[in-house]
């Protein structure tokens, strides 16, 4: 069996958000066309708290300063995916049918959460892992947003915890800090994650 996991496909991650990744929105249509192949979906959101430690307001410093907190890097980012507001939500234009369970990350205030599969303490786990062993899904394709930070954290869990790992690259978009999306794909290469685009899919 097969899953896509469709990585925070949120107002704030999309034009006009707090937190934009340009281009964003455009990654939708193709998210939607492609779902309804795949035996199982799964969609992730950013769900934090307004006091999340991840929120430059929280420490009263700038936005992308870094911090060590408890002996992981924080960056600082602007408030974003406020749990139960319209910056959390999905994308309005996201077809959400084909989805069977979301998954909220970076729910407490004291840890920040990039993976789908981990926190970023590297050991508090989301339910995912066992979510896809449960089911014997072998194959796990990711998409959505970004490229670069949560799809690239995820992707890289999902080939360490023994699963055949694929990125549909044409699905995603990257922030691209300081060279981090050329970086993020070789890195995921180097890993034996497949790179491959949605008209693999269809």
């Amino acid at each position: 069996m097969n899953c896509l996991v469709i990585i925070d496909v949120q107002n704030d991650f999309c034009k006009g958000g707090a937190l934009e990744v340009k281009g964003g929105d455009n990654i939708v249509p193709t998210i939607n066309k492609i779902s309804p192949y795949f035996d199982k979906v799964i969609a992730t959101k950013d769900w934090h708290p307004i006091n999340h430690i991840s929120f430059a307001d929280t420490h009263k410093k700038k936005v992308y300063d870094t911090i060590n907190i408890n002996g992981v890097t924080q960056v600082l980012w602007p408030v974003h995916c406020v749990q139960a507001t319209k910056g959390a939500d999905f994308h309005p234009e996201l077809d959400t049918r084909p989805i069977d369970i979301i998954i909220h990350k970076g729910t407490s205030p004291d840890i920040d959460s990039y993976s789908a599969f981990f926190e970023n303490d590297k050991n508090t786990e989301t339910g995912l892992h066992y979510y896809l062993k449960g089911l014997k899904i072998n194959d796990v394709y990711f998409v959505g947003l970004a490229t670069d930070f949560c799809v690239f954290y995820s992707a890289m869990d999902s080939i360490r915890l023994g699963f055949n790992t694929y990125v549909i690259v044409d699905a995603t978009k990257g922030v691209d800090v300081n060279g981090s999306l050329d970086f993020s794909i070789k890195s995921m290469k180097e890993a034996g994650i497949k790179i491959i685009t949605h008209d693999k899919i269809l």
